[in-house]
């Protein structure tokens, strides 16, 4: 059986698990969120902003981002700089995106095997 396998990127939002993440926390049945860090929970610092300043306080929801040692219900110094960190991860992503691009170009040009799984089989 062939399956379908997508992969969902940190610079969305609509992402499966992230869906239900906010459905759990409609619905009550979680009151905490904790990522390894802070690019995990998203890199749209627009976004990422949004979730941490508005969305989670107003659903009385704790983040915690292990490796940043953010903590929002802890006043740290950390916690000050999240909006930093959230910019530079957005950056990360936007900048690995315009050098992978520029990969597949210089491959393309060089007329060398962009894709991972041929279409058919022999």
């Amino acid at each position: 059986m062939n399956m379908l396998m997508m992969e969902y990127l940190g610079t969305t939002f609509d992402r499966p698990e992230f869906n239900r993440l906010i459905a759990d926390i409609e619905n009550q049945k979680i009151n905490m969120v904790i990522t390894k860090d802070l690019s995990r929970l998203g890199r749209d610092y627009i976004k990422t902003g949004y979730y941490i300043e508005n969305y989670f306080p107003e659903n009385q929801v704790r983040y915690v981002s292990i490796l940043d040692g953010i903590d929002t219900y802890s006043e740290t110094v950390n916690n000050d700089i999240t909006p930093f960190k959230a910019i530079l991860n957005d950056m990360y992503a936007k900048d690995i995106s315009k050098k992978i691009r520029s990969v597949f170009k210089e491959k393309q040009k060089q007329g060398e095997y962009l894709c991972s799984t041929p279409a058919y089989r022999i």
